[in-house]
């Protein structure tokens, strides 16, 4: 069994900064691909950015110079800092992870249960 719990969300003002953990624990053998996800009221998921084995990242548009995706691999951990946070990011965000389980020969897509991130005046 493998978990993926995130923290760090809450409220905050347009401007301000967030740094969201997510942090993956259980019978992992190996994990690959990490990448947060965001989804807000009565819109459809969307992915925010993504972080490989090797470190290299990829972010969305809307994000790209505000947000940073990073990994303690180390530790089976994820993160997200949100700089310039403004009310369009208000959203659950979750994380998700490519693992390899102990005793398995294939790859599965975990998920959290999310975070409230709220950007509000």
């Amino acid at each position: 069994q493998v978990q993926l719990v995130e923290s760090g969300g809450g409220l905050v003002q347009p401007g301000e900064s967030l740094r969201l953990s997510c942090a993956a624990s259980g019978r992992i053998r190996s994990i690959s691909a990490m990448a947060w996800y965001r989804q807000a009221p009565g819109k459809q998921r969307e992915l925010v950015a993504t972080i490989t084995t090797g470190g290299s990242t990829n972010s969305a548009n809307p994000v790209k110079d505000r947000f940073t995706i990073s990994r303690d691999s180390a530790k089976n951990t994820v993160y997200l800092q949100m700089n310039s946070l403004k009310p369009e990011d208000t959203a659950v965000y979750l994380c998700t992870a490519n693992v390899l389980p102990f005793g398995s020969s294939r790859w599965y897509d975990y998920w959290g249960q999310g975070t409230q991130v709220t950007v509000s005046s």
